[in-house]
C-alpha cells in the first residue's frame, strides 16, 4: 500500500523512501533523508507539483547550485585538471551550496570575493573561483535551460599575468644540475615548446625522424597536431634512441608516470639560482626565443599548437623587428624627414632637421 502513495520503508533504511513516476514521465527513486512520514509526503508532492508545472504549464523547476555542480562534473569528468575542478567546487560550497541557481546574484558573487580575499588570497586564486563559477552559471542557463537569466560575473583586476623566461645563459646553467633523464626532457621542452604531459606520453610510433616530425595525440586542447623537429630536437631523440620500446622519455628503463616537477627538478632550478622556475616555463622561454628571433605570432601559434591569437600576442613584445623602422625615425642627425604642417599650427617648422 505504502508503494502505491509513491512512499516507502526499506528494511536497510531509517528513512522513508520515495517510488513514482512524475508527469513528465521521469520515475524518482531515492531517500528521502527524513524519518518523518508527513515529511516524505511533503517531499513527494513538491517533486510531483513541480513535475506537472514544468511540463504543462512551461514553468521550470527551480534547480539548485549542487545539481548543476554534478551536472557539470559529470560532464568534464574526461578533463585532465578534474581534480582541480573538483576542489574548487568544494571551496565554493560554503558560499553557494546551499542556494538554487535563481538566487546567485551580484550581491552572492562579491560575497565569494570579499570571502576569499580575506583569507588572504590573491586576485589570481579568486579568480579561478569566480570563472568556475561564471562557467557553470552559463552551462545552466545556454546549454541546459535551468534558468531564464545569470548575473554578469566579472574578474578582479590585478591578477598579474605570469612572464616567467630564462635567457640562453640560464638554460644552460639549468641544464648543468639537470641528471640526465631530465636534461634530455629540457632540452626536447626548449626545442619544441611541448607541454610536460607531451613529453612525457611521446611514442617512437608517432616519431619520424627522416620527416623531422612528431605527432602529439595527448595535447592540453585534446586536438593532436604535428611538431616539426628542428636539429636540437633531433640530436635529443636520437640519444634516446634503444631505451625503450614504446615511450621516448624514460627514467630507468620505464616510462614517466609522474609530474616533472619533483625532486630532481626542484634540486636543479635549486643550484641553478633559478628562484620560482616552473616546468612550464620552458614553455614560455621556447616562445619568448622564437619572437626574439623574428618568428611571426602566426607562424608561433601554429607551432605552439594554440587554437587562437590571444594566447600568443602575450610573447608580441618579444618581436620588435616590425617595429625597427618606426623607431628610426628619431634617430639624431636623419634627413630628409618631411613633416606636414596644419594650417592651425603656422609657427612649426616645415622640415625636420
Amino acid at each position: 500500500m505504502a508503494r502505491e502513495t509513491g512512499i516507502h520503508r526499506r528494511g536497510d533504511s531509517p528513512f522513508w523512501w520515495i517510488d513514482v513516476v512524475l508527469s513528465d514521465g521521469r520515475r524518482i527513486r531515492q531517500s528521502t533523508r527524513t524519518k518523518s512520514r508527513a515529511e516524505a509526503e511533503a517531499l513527494l508532492l513538491k517533486l510531483k507539483h513541480d513535475a506537472f508545472r514544468e511540463a504543462h504549464l512551461g514553468i521550470k523547476p527551480k534547480r539548485t547550485w549542487q545539481e548543476a555542480v554534478i551536472r557539470y562534473l559529470s560532464i568534464k569528468a574526461c578533463l585532465r585538471d578534474i581534480d582541480k575542478q573538483r576542489r574548487l567546487c568544494r571551496k565554493l560550497d560554503p558560499y553557494l551550496g546551499k542556494l538554487r541557481l535563481n538566487d546567485i546574484n551580484g550581491d552572492v558573487i562579491w560575497k565569494i570575493c570579499e570571502g576569499e580575499l580575506r583569507k588572504g588570497n590573491m586576485p589570481a586564486t579568486v579568480n579561478r573561483c569566480l570563472a568556475l563559477v561564471r562557467s557553470i552559471l552559463r552551462m545552466a542557463h545556454y546549454d541546459w535551460q535551468w534558468t531564464e537569466s545569470i548575473p554578469k560575473v566579472r574578474l578582479l583586476p590585478g591578477e598579474v599575468e605570469r612572464d616567467r623566461w630564462l635567457s640562453r645563459e640560464e638554460a644552460d646553467r639549468l641544464l648543468m644540475f639537470c641528471p640526465p633523464h631530465l636534461a634530455a626532457i629540457v632540452r626536447f621542452a626548449l626545442a619544441t615548446g611541448c607541454r610536460a604531459r607531451e613529453i612525457t606520453g611521446l611514442e617512437w610510433e608517432r616519431v619520424d625522424l627522416q620527416r623531422e616530425t612528431a605527432w602529439l595525440d595527448q595535447t592540453k586542447n585534446g586536438t593532436p597536431r604535428g611538431v616539426p623537429l628542428n636539429r636540437d630536437a633531433i640530436a635529443v631523440l636520437k640519444g634516446e634512441r634503444g631505451k625503450h620500446p614504446q615511450f621516448c622519455f624514460t627514467f630507468r628503463g620505464k616510462p614517466i608516470r609522474y609530474e616533472l616537477t619533483n625532486t630532481a627538478w626542484q634540486t636543479a632550478v635549486r643550484k641553478a639560482e633559478l628562484g620560482d622556475l616552473r616546468f612550464h616555463d620552458l614553455r614560455h622561454t621556447w616562445a619568448s626565443w622564437h619572437r626574439q628571433s623574428g618568428t611571426s605570432c602566426d607562424e608561433l601559434k601554429e607551432l605552439g599548437g594554440w587554437k587562437t591569437r590571444s594566447m600568443v600576442d602575450r610573447y608580441a613584445k618579444f618581436g620588435t623587428e616590425h617595429l625597427a623602422a618606426a623607431a628610426s625615425r628619431i634617430e639624431t642627425g636623419r634627413k630628409g624627414n618631411v613633416v606636414l604642417i596644419s594650417p592651425r599650427f603656422p609657427h612649426v617648422g616645415k622640415t625636420a632637421a
